[in-house]
């Protein structure tokens, strides 16, 4: 069930963050027309206290907040909004406003994830996932394989493009592999973390 939005306390804080890096960019207010105007629009819009308006953010500096998504929180009183910034999100120029650099893409690969086991759930005919998950777990698996060595072939010259090529096929295909035994990538990292421990 989706939670409302309780905007009868009042302006409530809208935390914005990368859906591709999960780092929080900012934290500003929204009332119930600013929301609907993010939703409308696609960029986040906020009401500024300052200038006692809606205000999108990136309408001077054209460093927008594209709109993902949003998640309200277990009062309904604060949104979480996934969205894709367009440049530096603080106005000193950082891409943070505390300072920090929005790097490390990781969170895409939930994303990834999200639509290979969307594509072994709700197969068609023009998906390439959809058509390993046919040919079974063994068709899977030798493309991991296949993959895999096509990897260390290209680490043994200097062609970085060739390599990152196949290092992005080698993770795709794994990640269809883990999704085809439905095993959780976070049982493998789970895994990783034990050792670390150790």
């Amino acid at each position: 069930m989706e939670r409302e939005v309780d905007f009868s306390k009042g302006l409530i804080p809208a935390v914005i963050q990368d859906h591709l890096t999960a780092k929080v960019l900012m934290v500003g207010y929204m009332n119930e027309e600013a929301l609907q105007h993010t939703l409308s629009s696609g960029k986040v819009t906020f009401f500024s206290r300052s200038k006692n308006r809606l205000w999108t953010k990136g309408e001077s500096s054209q460093n927008y907040l594209n709109y993902i998504s949003h998640a309200v929180d277990c009062d309904g009183d604060t949104i979480l909004i996934q969205a894709e910034p367009v440049g530096p999100v603080c106005h000193t120029g950082d891409d943070t406003c505390w300072g920090e650099h929005n790097t490390g893409k990781v969170a895409f690969i939930r994303y990834l994830r999200e639509i290979i086991h969307d594509r072994k759930q709700h197969p068609s005919d023009s998906s390439y996932t959809a058509s390993l998950f046919a040919k079974g777990i063994n068709k899977v698996a030798q493309k991991v394989g296949e993959e895999a060595v096509e990897l260390v072939i290209e680490a043994k010259d200097d062609n970085k493009d060739l390599f990152l090529g196949e290092a992005a096929d080698l993770l795709f295909h794994y990640l269809v592999l883990l999704e085809a035994k439905e095993i959780n990538l976070d049982e493998v990292i789970d895994v990783l973390i034990k050792r670390h421990k150790k």
